[in-house]
C-alpha cells in the first residue's frame, strides 16, 4: 500500500512537531510519522522550555508563526525572567511547563493543522533514487512516497540506555528505539557518529522535605513567550525549590564511579560538556564541597518532581544513596533513576543552511540528528526545515537567517560550518550581535519575514505594526521632547540620581541607569499623556511597548553600533564562492584550509571565514582571487 505526500516528518518531538505544522500550514500536503502519538512533543528531559539564549529562540519560532511559544504559554506552571541583573542582551524568559499537558497542546495543534496527517509507525528505510530522496517504508511494510523528507528522529536512532552496567535498549525510558534507519541513510554516503546524553532521578513530592529547601518562586508580570498572547496564565503557577548536595553525597558518587558507565569505558560516546552529569561534576571540580540542585514539578496535580542538576548513570542504589545524604531527600522516594542514552547524529557539514542535505537531494534533518541538545535548538531548527521542505516541493527561494537576523540563523550558520564535537547547546556568548538578537524584538526582526513567507498571519502582522508604531511614538517624543530642572530635579534626587542644572532632551535623561519610564513619566504629564495616546488602541500591551520603547532609548548607541559592525561584516556575505574554486589545487591556501573548504564548500566569503583551521591570510588570497 503506498501513501503519497509533498512533506513526510519522521519523529514527533519538538522538531517534528513545528516541521510538520510549518510545511503544513504553508500549504504542503503533510504527514508526521511518529512512534506514539500520545508522546508527540514529549520533554524527554526537563519540562521547561527557554533559558539562556534558549528563550530567544522561542520567541524567534513564535515571530516566525511556530508553535512552541504559543504551546508553552498555555502549559507554563511557572515563569520568570533569567539574567535580570545583567542588559537587556541577555534577558531570557524560561517556563516550567505540565509536561502531560504539552503533550495534549502540541497533538491539538497537530490533529486540528489543515493538510496534516499523523501516521504512527516506525520508520526503517529512507528510499532514494539517483540521489534524491523519494519516500521510505515503515517496519509494517507500509511504503510513503514523497518529495520531501525530514528526519527529526532525536535520541531514538539505535539508542542505548544505561544505569550502572545494565543496558537496555531504546530511545527513551520505557519506548524501543528505531533500528536500521541510520544505515539506510549511511549507505549514500552521509557520515554519522554516536552522542551521548542523560537524564536525572524522578522523585515523589511526598517524600520530600521541602522546610529543608529554599523557595523559588515564578514571576506574575506581563512577560510571556508568544507575542500574541494576553498576560494571563492558563494554569496554576507552581513554586521551584533549591538546595544543594553534600560532602558525603560526593563521597558515596565517587566510591561509584568504578560502576558509572561514563568512567568504566562502557560508554565511547561524546556527552554534553554544558550539562553535565553529576558524576562529571565531582570528577571535574574535585575541590568543591557542593553543587545547586534545583528541584522542580513535572505538572499542575502531579506528585512526580524533576531534580535538576542531578543528571546520572550510576547504579540505582549509589544515585539513591547520594540522594539521601542530602538533608530534604533523607527520606526520599524515587519513580525512576537517572540514565543515559547513546544514540545516532549525522555530521551537520553535509547540510546546506536550509537543512538540506548536500548529498540526498530533498533530504532534511533538524534537531538533534545534527548533534545539537535541547527542544528550543531542535524546534528552531525543525521551523527551518519545514519552511525550506515546503519551498523545495512548490518553488520559491531558499529561506534562511543570517547570524544577525536571529539566534537561530547563529545555530544554523555554527553546525553547517563548524560541525560538532559534542552536543550542541546555544548560549548568548555564541552570537556576536546579541544586542541586536534580544527577546523583546524578535517579532520586530522576523514576523515580516514570516508574513512575507505566508507562515504570519494578517492578524499577527496587523499586531507588529500596531506595536511598532506605538514604540516609534514613544521613542521619537522622548528624542524631542526638552525637560527643564524644576520640573524634574526633586524626583531625580529621590532616584539618587544628580539633580540638572540645565535643562535636557528626555531621552538623555532615561540614559541614566535610575531612570526608567516606569518612575519618571508620572512626573512629567506630557510623556503619561504620549504613552497613553501611543497606547490606546492596545492597552493590553501597555508594558511589552513601553519596555520595547525603553530598551532602544537606553541602549541606541550600542544597538547602532552594532548594526553598523553587522553591515561591514554582510558585505562578505554578499561575495559568493560557492563553485568557484578548486581548493585542492589551491596551493597558496594552508594545507588545513583546502581540507577543510573542501570538505564545507562554503557558500560566501563570510562562511569561510567562519571555518575553524580557516585563518585570515586564507581568506585574504580567496579575495585576492575573487578580485577584490
Amino acid at each position: 500500500m503506498n501513501f503519497k505526500y509533498d512533506v513526510i516528518v519522521i519523529g514527533g518531538g519538538h522538531a517534528g512537531c513545528e516541521a510538520a505544522t510549518a510545511a503544513a500550514n504553508l500549504g504542503s500536503k503533510t504527514c508526521l510519522i511518529t512512534m506514539d502519538m500520545n508522546k508527540v512533543g514529549q520533554m524527554s528531559c526537563n519540562p521547561a522550555i527557554g533559558g539562556i539564549a534558549k528563550g530567544q529562540i522561542v520567541r524567534e519560532i513564535d515571530a516566525l508563526g511556530g508553535q512552541m511559544g504559543l504551546i508553552t504559554d498555555r502549559t507554563a506552571i511557572q515563569f520568570r525572567i533569567l539574567n535580570r541583573s545583567k542588559g537587556p542582551a541577555m534577558w531570557s524568559p524560561r517556563a516550567q511547563c505540565d509536561r502531560a499537558k504539552f503533550i495534549e497542546a502540541w497533538r491539538e495543534v497537530l490533529e486540528n493543522t489543515p493538510n496534516l496527517h499523523i501516521w504512527q509507525d516506525t520508520v526503517q528505510e529512507l528510499l532514494v533514487e539517483n540521489g534524491e530522496v523519494v519516500g521510505l517504508i515503515t517496519i509494517w511494510g507500509v511504503t510513503f512516497r514523497a518529495k520531501c523528507v525530514i528526519l527529526t528522529a532525536g535520541t531514538f536512532l539505535n539508542g542505548l540506555m544505561h544505569v550502572g552496567k545494565t543496558q537496555v535498549d531504546g530511545g527513551r525510558m520505557a519506548e524501543p528505539a528505531s533500528y536500521r534507519l541510520t544505515e539506510s541513510i549511511a549507505k549514500h554516503g552521509v557520515s554519522y557518529g554516536r552522542m551521548k546524553t542523560g537524564t536525572p532521578v524522578r522523585i515523589d513530592a511526598r517524600s520530600v522535605h521541602f522546610d529543608l529547601m529554599e523557595t523559588q518562586d515564578g514571576e506574575a508580570d506581563f512577560h510571556k513567550f508568544s507575542f500574541l498572547n494576553g498576560s494571563a496564565r492558563h494554569l496554576k503557577q507552581l513554586q521551584c525549590w533549591t538546595c544543594y548536595t553534600t560532602p558525603e553525597t560526593h563521597r558515596i558518587l565517587r566510591e561509584g564511579l568504578i560502576d558509572s558507565p561514563l568512567y568504566n569505558g562502557q560508554i565511547q560516546s561524546i556527552g554534553p560538556r554544558y550539562c553535565p552529569s553529576v558524576e562529571t561534576k565531582i570528577v571535574t571540580f574535585p575541590d568543591k564541597e557542593q553543587h545547586q540542585l534545583f528541584l522542580e514539578p513535572e505538572g499542575e496535580t502531579t506528585q512526580e518532581l524533576y531534580l535538576n542538576g542531578f543528571s546520572s548513570s550510576l547504579p540505582l542504589d549509589i544515585q539513591l544513596n547520594a540522594l539521601k545524604q542530602i538533608p530534604a531527600f533523607k527520606d526520599v522516594v524515587i519513580y525512576r533513576p537517572g540514565y543515559a542514552i547513546e544514540y545516532d547524529y549525522f555530521d551537520p557539514t553535509q547540510l546546506t543552511h536550509t537543512l538540506e542535505s548536500k548529498i540526498i537531494k530533498n533530504l532534511f534533518f533538524a534537531g538533534q540528528v545534527n548533534g545539537t541538545t535541547g527542544y528550543e535548538e531542535a524546534g528552531g531548527q525543525g521551523l527551518i526545515a519545514g519552511i525550506n521542505a515546503h519551498i523545495n516541493c512548490h518553488g520559491g527561494s531558499p529561506f534562511t537567517l543570517a547570524r544577525d537576523e536571529a539566534y537561530i540563523g547563529v545555530l544554523i550558520d555554527d553546525l553547517v560550518t563548524k560541525g560538532v564535537d559534542e552536543p550542541y547547546r546555544m548560549f548568548t556568548s555564541r552570537a556576536e550581535y546579541r544586542i541586536l538578537l534580544r527577546m523583546d524584538d524578535a517579532d520586530i526582526r522576523l514576523t515580516e519575514r514570516g508574513y512575507q513567507l505566508g507562515l504570519v498571519t494578517a492578524e499577527r502582522h496587523q499586531l507588529l505594526q500596531s506595536k511598532q508604531e506605538a514604540v516609534d511614538k514613544v521613542v521619537s517624543f522622548a528624542k524631542n521632547y526638552s525637560i527643564k530642572p524644576a520640573l524634574i530635579n526633586d524626583q531625580l534626587e529621590a532616584l539618587g540620581t544628580t539633580p540638572l542644572r540645565q535643562g535636557c532632551k528626555l531621552m538623555d535623561l532615561l540614559s541614566r541607569p535610575q531612570i526608567s519610564i516606569e518612575n519618571i513619566a508620572p512626573y512629567i504629564s506630557a510623556f503619561k499623556q504620549e504613552i497613553e495616546k501611543a497606547t490606546a488602541l492596545e492597552p493590553e500591551r501597555k508594558e511589552e511597548i513601553i519596555e520595547a520603547a525603553e530598551i532602544l532609548i537606553k541602549y541606541q548607541g550600542y544597538i547602532e553600533r552594532e548594526r553598523l559592525i553587522a553591515a561591514k561584516l554582510s558585505r562578505l556575505e554578499s561575495i559568493k564562492i560557492k563553485g568557484k574554486f578548486d581548493y585542492a589545487t589551491l596551493q597558496s591556501l594552508s594545507t588545513e584550509a583546502r581540507q577543510k573548504l573542501i570538505k564545507i564548500d562554503p557558500e560566501t566569503i563570510a562562511q569561510a571565514s567562519r571555518i575553524p583551521g580557516v585563518s585570515p591570510s586564507d581568506i585574504n588570497v580567496l579575495l585576492v582571487l575573487c578580485g577584490r
